[in-house]
């Protein structure tokens, strides 16, 4: 029996967030905290690290939220804001530990990064007073990072290709439109799998409902965990119309998977 992957989702929403401005639809009006949605982000700890997938506007908060005070590394899916532009944040753990953090992306992300946001790839100064990042790039081969196996999943969003990850028996795949078909043979065997699911209808980079349960069907992880989610999608209603085995995500939940 491999060790057991734990996943905090600290944030559920897509790039609006949820209550979404001005809005007073039934999800946003809710006064159920599983209806107010942070944009997506999520930890996994794993073989003694503590791994955050994205760095979104709401990092701070979410941080805050849960307590967080080391990251081992940061693996980024894609370069859009709400899943990027939260890495000024990262100077925090660069401060109160005083090294740098490793972060993982592939080139798309990688040029983004570089071009957007290259302080960030400096060398520290005397008071750490910016984020100090190495950054790696990384393609669909499977890596080791101190001790512990990641393995890139190969997906699209839109026309951007982009990398969902996998932990142990734990994948995480956001913003997804499409699954290449090789990618399926890295998702067999799941304890259980974070999901992708916009909003109602299909969107053109991002799995609808009837997507997300299709892909959830196909790939049978024993759990699987709807998230990035639109106010079009309250939680209540949402829950009961899906199938035993797949649930609706909401920001803090935890997850443990013991295989």
């Amino acid at each position: 029996m491999s060790a057991p992957v734990q996943v905090t989702l600290l944030g559920v929403g897509s790039s609006g967030g949820s209550p979404a401005l001005g809005c007073k639809c039934a999800t946003c009006t809710s006064t159920d905290p599983k209806n107010r949605r942070t944009r997506a982000s999520a930890v996994i700890k794993a073989g003694g690290l503590t791994l955050l997938v994205d760095t979104g506007p709401d990092l701070r908060q979410q941080v805050l939220r849960e307590g967080l005070l080391h990251v081992d590394a940061v693996l980024y899916t894609h370069p859009h804001a709400d899943h990027l532009h939260g890495i000024d944040d990262l100077r925090a753990f660069c401060w109160l530990n005083r090294a740098a953090i490793p972060v993982f992306g592939n080139t798309l992300m990688a040029e983004h990064i570089k071009s957007r946001f290259s302080y960030t790839l400096l060398a520290p100064g005397e008071y750490w007073d910016k984020p100090v990042l190495t950054l790696n790039e990384i393609d669909s081969k499977p890596f080791e990072f101190k001790g512990t196996t990641i393995t890139p999943i190969p997906l699209m969003h839109g026309k951007w290709p982009i990398l969902g990850y996998r932990v142990g028996n734990v994948a995480y795949l956001t913003d997804v439109s499409h699954i290449p078909e090789e990618s399926f043979a890295l998702l067999e065997n799941l304890d259980v799998l974070f999901l992708d699911c916009l909003r109602p209808i299909p969107h053109p980079t991002h799995f609808g409902v009837d997507q997300a349960l299709e892909a959830a069907q196909r790939i049978k992880a024993r759990r699987t965990v709807l998230i990035h989610m639109t106010h079009e999608l309250e939680f209540h209603a949402l829950s009961a119309r899906l199938p035993d085995g797949i649930e609706v995500g909401y920001d803090g939940l935890q997850v443990t998977a013991e295989r």
